[in-house]
């Protein structure tokens, strides 16, 4: 009986420390996945070796992420470069792919550099990088100054752009030489868990669910600085919190209109998304969701953004497409399809998250330019 019983024992113990390994292992999983790390790009996009670069010109490792059409960031550690479209018509080899080299803003392409295509296609500031004259200014937010850059314009409706997962407040300016030019102020914002902003009490992205409170912050400032309507343009998480904003602030009624570029809908999705992205084993992939879940206080009694189109009540533009893996296109359909009287999807194809500018940007910016004209 005694070692019957010392049996069960040790098998209950192994057991319970197994599922302890398990559980630990599933929040370490779910702290990889939100841990914020300002100015990294999203794990996951696949490696390419630079195989040669002059005269305009940059050739790649042959892959469909090399073949992608559009205008894209190259980035490796201290190295950071914009390309072009695929140049079709010039000599290469059979495994390389050339594009047209657009700007080499830090380090050298030199060959046998392995390098990531990114959606963030400039570093430094709108004057360094755009020849926009700007100013930096400080936003009074709940956790302290958000940095944030103004590029003044003739109107008094503003634009606000908010990055997402994967990168920074560059990201954005891919389309501010556009709205630059329908004289539209915009102001660009660091928030929470970025460069030279306050750091989230957890260190962790919430994916919105609370940062938005630093958009509410940036809206409230434009409103006191001369803004009489504001547009929100977010990427990614930066879309959710543009959502939050809408359906949450007290100054909902001086949003004029939303434009969603990859918006972050679906909590789960976006949580297994990053967790596999970040190597998580498949069976440890439920628990780390989970863990992440309860970590970023994503609770099933939280309604995530855009859950009820209903109350939707401005204006919104989504780009979005069948190609993003951390952000399902579905739920993008379906709210757009719940409410055809206010919101209008532009599916863009072969880009992934938050590239939907680079994948087309004569595109983007024509239907950008569309929404935004009786907005101004």
């Amino acid at each position: 009986m005694r070692t019957a019983t010392a049996t069960a024992a040790a098998v209950t113990t192994t057991l319970l420390g197994a599922g302890a390994a398990a559980i630990a292992a599933g929040r370490y999983a779910a702290d990889a996945a939100l841990r914020h790390e300002p100015g990294r790009p999203l794990p996951g996009g696949p490696k390419l070796s630079v195989h040669s670069s002059a005269d305009g010109r940059v050739a790649l490792t042959r892959s469909l992420a090399s073949l992608r059409p559009g205008t894209y960031g190259l980035d490796a550690p201290g190295v950071h470069a914009a390309v072009g479209p695929v140049l079709t018509d010039v000599p290469h080899d059979p495994d390389t792919v050339v594009r047209r080299l657009l700007a080499v803003t830090h380090g050298s392409l030199d060959p046998g550099t392995r390098v990531t295509l990114t959606p963030q296609v400039h570093l430094g500031n709108p004057r360094t990088a755009l020849g926009l004259d700007h100013a930096d200014v400080d936003i009074p937010g709940e956790l302290g100054a958000l940095p944030a850059w103004f590029v003044p314009g003739a109107r008094d409706t503003w634009v606000i752009t908010v990055h997402g997962l994967g990168t920074s407040r560059e990201h954005p300016m891919v389309v501010m030489p556009f709205l630059h030019r329908l004289r539209l102020p915009v102001l660009g914002l660091a928030y929470r868990g970025d460069l030279g902003a306050p750091a989230s009490p957890d260190g962790l992205s919430h994916l919105g669910e609370s940062e938005w409170r630093d958009l509410d912050a940036a809206i409230r400032y434009a409103l006191r600085y001369g803004a009489r309507r504001v547009v929100l343009h977010g990427w990614s998480t930066g879309a959710a919190m543009a959502l939050h904003a809408v359906e949450r602030s007290a100054l909902a009624d001086r949003i004029a209109g939303l434009v969603l570029d990859s918006p972050v809908l679906d909590w789960h999705a976006t949580l297994r998304g990053l967790a596999a992205a970040r190597r998580t084993p498949a069976a440890l992939l439920p628990l780390a969701v989970r863990a992440a879940e309860g970590r970023a206080g994503l609770r099933s009694d939280r309604r995530p953004p855009g859950a009820d189109p209903g109350a939707l009540r401005v204006p919104v533009l989504i780009f979005h497409g069948p190609d993003d893996t951390l952000a399902p296109w579905e739920p993008s359909r379906r709210l757009a399809a719940a409410r055809p009287d206010l919101v209008t999807l532009r599916t863009v194809r072969h880009a992934p998250h938050g590239a939907m500018w680079n994948a087309d940007p004569a595109g983007y910016e024509e239907a950008l330019r569309r929404f935004l004209t009786p907005l101004m």
